[in-house]
């Protein structure tokens, strides 16, 4: 191997494929076990959500008015309910047609048909056995237990027949349309001729960049498209910057992605690689890029493909001005899943940390490195992006912020929607989110 190209997939793709699949038949009132046993899992997990985020809130703000402890179970309430959304529509039932209003508008009125059957039962079952039980722990309780049971079963069926019911099981076919990245970008051009522009100077050689940079790439699994994006990479800031290093953090990736990035390591030694030979999270692999920077600037961005670091350019000429330029995504291109959880995730950030940022999570942000060499870093997965921000603004600094497209993956699995990523980043939020108050108030 003797040259960057020799790396980097050369595949063409047509502008627009089409597959079409075949839609099984469905029968409304028909009841799988296993969908059962997803409703009992996602019901699960939305009670931990709700029990969380309520505590989370009494820490942050401890009440006894029992109008706003009632103001913090709704709002418990209501990330519970986003959850239940998402993931009973795409994951319990199968659900995969966007989401409409006259959707929402079901589901919201199947959870106050529950909550009202929860209140009708446990008075009905709790004044059938007053008369036979005396302990009056043991008569709530079973009365309780009973309404969780009934109103499951409401919810269980609404969910199923009302809300997530397929209506157009007559189309005898699926068409699922697959554009590539070039078609997606000519098509979802959302601030003119920027990008254009951006990339037609980066070719011509216009765009100068007086300051070193060090770039940190987080990588898991990312075989199929990781060649591309550190050619990519690559290939712009040689034309930007004379001085830069590009640092891929492998972390515990179980296809060739350690070995594509060596190879990188062997002819252009500007590309460096550090290796966790097992999983640590994606704080973690930031955390190690972090910890390894020697240059002026830092900019992070995923291994996945789905940015353009052309997108770059336009981050620089603020950069003298600010201590960050943070991207925000244009056009999201993620589940709705991903999107559901993304909202509720920003909405508990900045109602805990304060912080106001439109895309707290968006994996692509410049700072000054002096930051990263000043303040030690201690969550290790989701909450990274988090914790960075709460210290970086409470540190003083400044940010401005700049959209960047968003295209569709191509290759790779995305990660950050497993239940345990997400149990992780809110057991970090409760326990540093602890420690940072009482570190800052004594």
């Amino acid at each position: 191997m003797s040259n960057i190209p020799e790396v980097r997939p050369s595949v063409e793709l047509p502008p627009e494929v089409h597959v079409v699949a075949s839609r099984p038949e469905e029968h409304p009132w028909r009841i799988s076990l296993w969908q059962i046993v997803r409703f009992s899992i996602v019901g699960a997990i939305n009670t931990s959500i709700d029990i969380l985020t309520l505590n989370i809130l009494l820490w942050r703000f401890p009440t006894h008015n029992a109008n706003l402890l009632l103001l913090y179970n709704s709002i418990a309430y209501i990330f519970g309910a986003l959850n239940s959304f998402a993931l009973n529509k795409y994951w319990t039932f199968k659900h995969k047609q966007a989401i409409s209003r006259s959707e929402l508008l079901r589901f919201a009125f199947v959870n106050i048909i529950g909550i009202l059957c929860n209140d009708l039962i446990i008075w009905s079952v709790a004044n059938f056995l007053h008369p036979f039980i005396a302990n009056t722990l043991l008569w709530a309780n079973l009365s309780k237990g009973c309404a969780i049971v009934g109103t499951a079963a409401v919810s269980y069926f609404g969910m199923r027949l009302l809300v997530f019911t397929n209506r157009d099981l007559s189309s005898p076919a699926l068409t699922v349309t697959a554009r590539t990245t070039k078609a997606f970008a000519g098509k979802h051009n959302t601030t003119g001729n920027d990008f254009h522009q951006v990339r037609s100077e980066l070719n011509g050689g216009k765009i100068s960049i007086k300051h070193s940079l060090s770039v940190i790439m987080p990588a898991h699994n990312e075989e199929s498209v990781i060649a591309a994006t550190v050619h990519d990479v690559i290939d712009a800031l040689s034309t930007w910057l004379e001085d830069f290093e590009v640092i891929v953090i492998n972390d515990g990736s179980k296809d060739q992605t350690r070995a594509i990035v060596e190879d990188f390591t062997t002819i252009d030694p500007r590309v460096r690689l550090i290796n966790h030979p097992v999983n640590l999270g994606y704080g973690a692999a930031l955390v190690s890029g972090f910890e390894s920077i020697t240059k002026d600037l830092v900019f992070f961005m995923d291994s996945d493909g789905q940015f353009d670091i052309c997108d770059l350019a336009r981050f620089f000429p603020f950069i003298d001005e600010y201590n960050a330029v943070l991207g925000y995504r244009i056009d999201r291109q993620d589940t709705w899943v991903r999107k559901l959880n993304a909202l509720g995730w920003k909405l508990l950030v900045r109602f805990v940390f304060g912080l106001h940022v439109r895309d707290v999570d968006c994996a692509f942000k410049l700072y000054w490195a002096k930051f990263f060499h000043e303040h030690r870093l201690e969550t290790r997965g989701a909450m990274i992006n988090t914790e960075i921000l709460y210290k970086f603004t409470r540190a003083g600094y400044t940010y401005t912020q700049v959209g960047v497209r968003h295209l569709p993956r191509h290759g790779g699995k995305a990660t950050g929607a497993k239940p345990a990523v997400i149990a992780r980043a809110f057991r970090e939020m409760f326990v540093y989110a602890r420690k940072w108050h009482r570190e800052e108030h004594g």
